[in-house]
């Protein structure tokens, strides 16, 4: 019998299984940033466009004073209904990628940011032909560009959001020197606005590159995590798990003393017969969060659950010198919480414990595309066979010869059992009881 963790990946196709999961979340993140970008900029069409409506209806005088009698409502649609359909278009694209798990073709990103950005330029020759070149050039248009360099932070891509910058920067400088009106400031009143739209955009891109790191760093923790749990079973203490992200999990195969511990529930099989499946479910998760929560507070890891039962280690994947110590704390804690626990259920649960130390071989084992960290050898193998000892001597909580030498006054309540024949050894072995 082996120690079984959750699947895994050796050294060199781990690290391309986290590269490939990383860019995976990456991707969705940066895809979901990029629904929010597109839904601020239909809320935001939308609420002009409303707003704008409603001011030419309450105050039509000084929207004609100021447009010079050339506004028609028509012209609030000739923008901003083509923005909205736009940025519409571009959220149901972003959400079909979405569901295909595919990231967006990088010029279409480029393609969409050049079209989104030119619309303010449309809204400034509409307001150039309807109120005048100087008038125009100095009234609200140009600050429209903002709207576009600024939610491009969402994007979380430095060079989009500088090219979104540049487009504004180019068009705006273009449109002022194309009407050069006769009265409108010099070459380098233009060309400053332009270098700040620029700058903008250059600042919303360091802005946005942030982000993106930090959700880098927040996915390659979370991504390394996972390999972490997956690694080292389907159960990892948070001390553990803190540790191996700290120092790196071994993925070599080497030799080290542990303590095995497996854990069985007596006549637990029988006993569920006359039980719906909810029942023994909801039982079997009652029992063992009790019992795992202990292990993790004495340094064990449960590497798998076996059916109504588990199998734990000490020892690994981080050596400790007082693995056996604490695994034998760990049983007795384990007996008196269940004792607790059997008070308050209506199914009481009787627990065996076989417990052994000894060396072992511990690494990651498995085919180029599936690997487990596990543990093998003898010590494993009569683990279970003293577990399974429980059922003949109406016992709780059995130990190996070894294990009551190693401790000495510590299993100080130890009843020896003699010379136990155990299956699968020619030779009988002393059994120790403890508790």
């Amino acid at each position: 019998m082996t120690m079984r963790g959750g699947e895994g990946q050796d050294d060199g196709d781990g690290r391309r299984a986290i590269s490939a999961d990383f860019r995976h979340a990456l991707t969705r993140e940066m895809l979901k940033t990029e629904l929010v970008r597109t839904k601020a900029l239909i809320v935001t069409g939308v609420v002009l466009g409303i707003g704008l409506w409603a001011f030419y209806l309450i105050s039509p005088d000084r929207v004609n004073q100021l447009w010079h009698g050339n506004l028609k409502p028509a012209y609030l649609g000739l923008v901003l209904v083509p923005v909205v359909l736009f940025e519409v278009a571009i959220h149901a694209l972003v959400r079909r990628q979405l569901k295909r798990d595919a990231d967006v073709p990088l010029l279409r990103r480029y393609l969409g940011a050049f079209i989104e950005t030119s619309m303010p330029t449309l809204l400034l020759a509409l307001h150039i032909d309807k109120m005048g070149s100087v008038e125009a050039l100095g009234y609200v248009a140009p600050f429209a560009y903002f709207i576009f360099i600024i939610l491009s932070t969402l994007r979380l891509d430095f060079w989009l959001s500088t090219f979104t910058g540049f487009v504004a920067a180019a068009q705006l400088f273009v449109m002022a020197m194309f009407y050069h009106p006769d009265a409108s400031p010099e070459l380098g009143y233009h060309l400053i606005r332009s270098l700040i739209m620029l700058v903008c955009g250059v600042l919303a891109g360091a802005v946005g590159l942030q982000l993106r790191r930090q959700f880098e760093r927040s996915i390659a923790a979370a991504t390394a995590r996972d390999r972490v749990t997956n690694m080292f079973g389907q159960h990892v203490s948070p001390q553990v798990v803190e540790r191996l992200l700290a120092e790196g999990p071994s993925t070599q195969s080497d030799t080290r003393n542990v303590a095995v511990m497996f854990v069985d529930f007596r006549s637990f099989t029988a006993a569920a017969r006359s039980r719906s499946p909810q029942d023994v479910v909801a039982r079997l998760d009652d029992a063992f969060a009790v019992l795992v929560e202990i292990l993790d507070r004495h340094g064990g890891i449960v590497n798998k659950f076996l059916g109504d039962g588990f199998l734990a280690v000490f020892g690994a994947p981080f050596e400790t010198p007082d693995s056996l110590r604490q695994a034998v704390a760990a049983a007795r804690e384990m007996l008196e919480a269940m004792n607790r626990n059997n008070a308050d259920s209506a199914w009481p649960l009787r627990i065996g414990i076989g417990l052994h130390f000894g060396e072992v071989v511990a690494g990651n084992i498995g085919s180029s595309r599936r690997k487990e960290y596990t543990v093998i050898g003898d010590t494993v193998n009569l683990a279970s066979r003293i577990e399974a000892l429980n059922k003949d001597f109406n016992s709780q909580f059995l130990v190996s010869d070894v294990v009551r030498t190693s401790l000495g006054a510590d299993c100080g309540d130890a009843t020896a059992l003699g010379a136990v024949t155990i299956r699968g050894y020619d030779q009988p072995m002393t059994i120790w009881r403890l508790g």
